[in-house]
């Protein structure tokens, strides 16, 4: 079980700071190509320090048993072969002479053939331990592109020697120290990534304003229906525990967590992150819309607490299966507000619902138009209906307004929408401004940590504060015809008005989407009518 060692700079003697780790895992990284390139080469590089870690834990591993059985190494090597349960993960590369060599020196040493025998010691090490497969074992160092070499052996030989400058054993690194590194690491490649970054990244800052409101409670069962690198079911771990820390308290169940992700490469990287947290999750790959993965027979399994960022403004026509009828005949009854129009926000939104047990809570990432799409226009809407169901249904906890340029595939604000199905205040919607709640960074802005505790605290305790937060009454919000944005109702500035541009940009593309129905309805009626 991951434990925390405050903020990392000043850990025991011996073990490496957060400082240090990031600056030699962003260095190692930057050893194929240079900073500008790094990204590209993210597949290679996140199982590449993986496996290091791995190796080094062995090692640890094989040295306890050493000393308690008083024997050496290769005596305790033997052992291990014959019962692997004696170790988390077994690994098959054993060096010509244990008692001097470190298993990874049996891939630092690799001198011909670098890609393929990585490759294939990355194969060996999966075939020995299922809970890999598929993680590591995906990636071939020796792959071509056009006949020439992705990573040729130079730059991969240079990448394992600066990978071996630093050991990520149990007495090294603690694994909350290498596991925020590790989250490090995976943001830098998403600076480097563009639009693609949102399907594998969600700023750390977010994350844990999430994981502090859900509050999760030791054992509770947490499901991430789109969970990218898994950091958000991460961070409910790292809260809980910190909050058991605060405490005193040092036994108690650890989060059950659980995630689903469509992409096969960002999957292995959350298999990756929560093994190197040291935490066990049960990461299933698949289309969570067409095909969610958790089921008690035919009805969805239902969850303690759901965190997910979503794909935002995601059209219906983007997935062929995606129709009305979708919607309306589920299954699993997945949708009860039914067919939420051109976006499928809230059809995320029903799906995260459905899966909540009768005390559930759910803390949702979307673009700012999903709070806002259809409101005010002449018309039917079925977003705003979706919108509005859940408004009627009291469902709807609180909704908080993100700083712009938070996120690293746009520099749209973004929301977090809060279900809550035991809310404690009935008929009325919390809603946070955090617009100003920022410092300028590079590339992207970031909320400070005290930040992330005011936005937190305030939320938790309804504080309600002038230009920053207030609980707001349903029938406001019926007036304002189903708009839950924070912006609609919180005014930050000293103008007389503030609409972020974002949100009139999506107002006016609703608008033309809803002129053009009526021309279609219209054109329909007129052919019948032989004008």
């Amino acid at each position: 079980m991951a434990k925390q060692n405050g903020n990392g700079e000043n850990p025991p003697k011996g073990r490496t700071s957060v400082k240090s780790m990031e600056s030699w895992i962003w260095d190692a990284a930057c050893s194929i190509r240079g900073a500008a390139d790094a990204a590209k080469y993210k597949d290679y590089i996140l199982p590449l320090i993986f496996v290091k870690r791995l190796c080094d834990v062995f090692d640890d591993e094989i040295d306890r048993i050493a000393e308690k059985t008083k024997k050496t190494r290769t005596f305790a090597l033997t052992m291990v072969k014959r019962d692997k349960s004696l170790v988390r993960f077994y690994m098959p590369i054993i060096p010509k002479d244990p008692e001097k060599e470190t298993t990874w020196d049996v891939i630092r040493t690799l001198s011909t053939k670098i890609g393929q025998e990585l490759t294939n010691i990355l194969r060996s090490v999966a075939k020995e331990n299922t809970s890999l497969q598929g993680i590591i074992d995906r990636i071939d160092f020796n792959a071509t592109t056009h006949g020439q070499r992705d990573i040729d052996d130079d730059r991969l030989s240079k990448l394992i020697e600066k990978i071996a400058e630093k050991r990520l054993g149990l007495k090294d690194v603690e694994a909350d120290i290498i596991g925020r590194s590790y989250e490090y690491l995976i943001r830098k490649f998403a600076e480097g990534s563009g639009q693609s970054a949102g399907e594998f990244y969600t700023p750390a800052e977010v994350g844990f304003i999430m994981a502090k409101i859900m509050d999760a409670e030791p054992g509770m069962e947490i499901y991430d229906p789109c969970c990218g690198s898994g950091g958000l079911l991460v961070k409910c771990e790292l809260v809980m525990e910190e909050k058991m820390k605060l405490k005193s308290k040092t036994k108690y169940a650890p989060l059950k967590l659980y995630g689903q992700e469509f992409t096969p490469a960002t999957w292995a990287m959350s298999k990756m992150n929560m093994v190197i947290h040291d935490m066990e999750g049960e990461i299933e790959i698949g289309d969570t819309l067409k095909s969610p993965k958790f089921k008690n027979r035919n009805k969805l399994k239902t969850f303690d607490r759901i965190v997910a960022n979503p794909m935002w403004n995601q059209g219906k026509d983007s997935l062929s299966y995606i129709s009305d009828d979708f919607f309306i005949n589920d299954e699993m009854e997945r949708f009860p507000a039914g067919s939420c129009g051109g976006k499928i926000d809230w059809g995320w939104m029903q799906h995260v619902l459905s899966s909540l047990n009768d005390k559930g809570q759910a803390a949702v990432i979307l673009d700012t138009g999903a709070a806002s799409r259809g409101s005010g226009n002449q018309g039917n809407n079925k977003e705003k209906d979706c919108r509005k169901w859940f408004v009627d249904n009291d469902l709807i906890e609180g909704v908080i307004y993100l700083p712009e340029n938070l996120f690293y595939n746009t520099s749209a604000p973004g929301i977090v929408i809060f279900i809550n199905k035991t809310k404690k205040h009935k008929g009325k919607v919390y809603l946070l401004h955090a617009g100003k709640e920022f410092e300028k960074g590079d590339p992207k802005n970031y909320i400070t940590e005290t930040g992330i505790d005011k936005i937190a605290n305030y939320y938790k305790s309804f504080k309600e504060e002038d230009k920053f937060a207030r609980l707001v009454n349903k029938d406001e919000i019926v007036k304002n015809d189903y708009n839950i944005s924070p912006s609609r109702y919180i005014q930050i500035t000293d103008a007389e008005t503030y609409r972020p541009i974002g949100e009139l940009i999506e107002e006016l593309k609703a608008l033309e989407e809803e002129s053009i129905n009526i021309d279609s309805e219209l054109k329909t009626i007129f052919e019948k009518l032989g004008i």
